[in-house]
């Protein structure tokens, strides 16, 4: 069950998390795609390579402070920058809502962190997919491990969630299956793949995180807020007859949204489809 609202000092610790979590989310979604180290040179500007000074980094502030533009050569700054750092900022916040997570009964500060993690994977995925149809593996794979990891600390600290793990690694393997089958059949019958290797291996993050529940929900509403874009997307002109387009950030979000829903999303879209039969 949510609760009403977190504990003033675990939100304002998430958002300071969120921030700095955001702020490095934009340099995995600039550095990754381009196969350029995450960690090598320190932040820089991409247009004169000067290093960026500690008061020219800090999340939000630095933007609005150079007004969008670069301290050095005065090049824009998109407001991507800033936009992601919120997002990220504002989701840590609502995983620190009680109640959410799929995790069992976790204390709030590590239930926090776990949640945070999640969205340390989803949010880049979304990101990089969404501007070049593509799933990075490495992120995928990390994904997968760490929410394996994650899992069995919450077994460690639950006795009573023993059969917490077991549930995710079959989850782990449904979705990696599942979608590959999916894809592969779609082949056969449209003459191309209506999903990538990429969108298997994200939902083989889901079940690593979410279990088979939380799949099944992060997978249900992938699928119907998918439909709604491409429908929208060919009715507007704004995607061709077999233009394709990523699925990936619907995955994150319904995973997102499972993760925050937790067993109350599940269940309320259990009744949903019941009382549509």
């Amino acid at each position: 069950m949510i609760g009403l609202a977190p504990e003033p000092s675990l939100a304002i610790l998430a958002l300071v998390l969120g921030l700095a979590v955001g702020s490095f989310t934009n340099v995995v979604v600039w550095r990754l795609p381009r196969g350029e180290s995450l960690v090598h040179p320190s932040s820089h500007c991409p247009r004169c390579g000067r290093p960026l000074r500690w008061w020219m980094n800090v999340p939000l502030v630095s933007w609005l402070l150079l007004r969008g533009r670069c301290g050095f050569c005065r090049s824009p700054i998109p407001v991507t920058y800033p936009l992601v750092e919120a997002l990220s900022g504002g989701l840590w916040v609502l995983m620190a809502w009680p109640g959410v997570g799929r995790l069992g009964a976790l204390p709030p500060l590590l239930n926090l962190l776990a949640g945070g993690l999640l969205l340390l994977w989803l949010l880049p995925l979304a990101l990089i997919d969404a501007r070049t149809l593509r799933l990075p593996e490495p992120l995928c794979r990390w994904g997968v491990l760490t929410g394996l990891a994650v899992t069995l600390g919450a077994v460690l600290l639950q006795p009573e969630a023993a059969g917490l793990l077991r549930l995710h690694l079959l989850a782990c393997a449904v979705g990696l299956l599942g979608f590959e089958a999916t894809s592969a059949a779609a082949e056969r019958l449209l003459g191309q793949p209506a999903l990538g290797l990429g969108d298997a291996r994200l939902a083989a993050l889901l079940g690593a995180w979410l279990g088979l529940g939380g799949l099944g929900v992060a997978v249900a509403l992938a699928i119907v807020a998918g439909a709604l874009f491409g429908v929208a997307g060919r009715l507007s002109g704004c995607l061709g007859p077999r233009q394709p387009f990523p699925f990936g950030p619907f995955l994150a979000v319904g995973g997102g949204l499972a993760w925050l829903g937790g067993d109350g999303l599940a269940a309320l879209l259990q009744r949903a489809v019941v009382a549509g039969f």
